[in-house]
């Protein structure tokens, strides 16, 4: 097995890592960065960005993240393919195997895998993600207005994303398994109060209905009872949960109990010095392609300070 070893390794291609891995590569840290499972992240699997700043008449989430891979390649990112198969964080340099095959000896490391979507497993949701199935209401609501849309979960995620989009759309159904909401009471609430959304209760999804061309334009819903019912609608989201990518490095760096990674105060400092978090991986509360990117920033000007006090 090859062994190499490197200033500044990151883990992840989303937002956060190629925002770091800019800031890294222009104050001369000579970054690594491993693509990962899914190049470009989550939001190679959205179709049109609206929110995202300097693109005023929009852009897709794969042209947006081509764009940052090449911002980070003009300043001589060092970008490559592959996964990281396990991590020893106990000392440094860190070290990092890659596909099993090969150990970076890593002097820093920015952690930036991201979090993955809880989906509900239909093949129909696969075969209309990104033509309505959206897991981000704050993401993808915009392009709803107007119309009917339905939300699984029965969450506070669940409970906020059907307000945020009652406030867009005609009609929000809040599909909920069980026949009580596990929302906080403040968020029951608001739900229960807010005329343009219908919780259909003891409701699972059977199927999800469009057109190759149209995208959804409806569910199959079961009862508990056995029975089914259809409700028309353009938009699916998912508010279910996320799962961060954290398990590799668990062992080291501190994480809350849904398994996010733990910063210290307003850096991106894990328990473990030299260890950096940055975007979806440690964020369980925004998970916007800016606040992702703002973190990779925020990451490689910690890593500079951290390197500079410990060479």
């Amino acid at each position: 097995m090859s062994t190499e070893r490197v200033k500044c390794l990151i883990i992840g291609s989303g937002p956060a890592g190629y925002t770091a891995s800019i800031y890294a590569s222009r104050a001369n840290l000579s970054p690594v960065l491993y693509e990962g499972i899914q190049p470009g992240g989550q939001l190679t699997t959205t179709t049109e960005v609206e929110n995202f700043p300097g693109y005023p008449q929009g852009i897709t989430g794969t042209e947006l993240m081509e764009d940052l891979r090449n911002q980070a390649l003009k300043f001589n990112t060092d970008i490559r393919s592959g996964l990281v198969t396990s991590a020893d964080l106990s000392e440094r340099p860190f070290k990092i195997t890659i596909d099993e095959e090969k150990d970076i000896l890593a002097d820093s490391l920015i952690i930036a895998t991201g979090a993955t979507a809880k989906y509900l497993g239909l093949e129909s949701e696969e075969q209309y993600k990104g033509q309505g199935v959206s897991a981000c209401a704050t993401c993808d609501g915009f392009f709803y207005r107007g119309k009917d849309v339905a939300v699984v979960g029965g969450g506070d995620t669940a409970c906020e994303e059907a307000s945020y989009l009652a406030n867009l759309c005609n009609k929000v159904y809040l599909i909920v398994r069980r026949d009580v909401l596990r929302a906080s009471k403040a968020m029951q609430e608001r739900v229960m109060n807010t005329p343009n959304i219908e919780i259909l209760w003891q409701y699972n999804t059977k199927q999800i209905t469009g057109t190759p061309v149209g995208g959804v334009n409806g569910a199959i819903l079961v009862h508990k009872d056995g029975s089914e019912r259809r409700i028309d609608i353009h938009g699916f989201f998912l508010a279910i949960g996320h799962h961060p990518n954290s398990e590799i490095f668990s062992k080291w760096v501190r994480t809350n109990e849904e398994g996010y990674i733990i910063t210290d105060g307003k850096s991106s400092r894990t328990n473990v010095p030299g260890v950096f978090a940055a975007g979806d991986v440690q964020d369980n509360t925004y998970r916007q392609a800016i606040t992702a990117a703002g973190s990779g920033c925020m990451a490689a000007l910690d890593v500079e300070r951290f390197l500079s006090e410990n060479k």
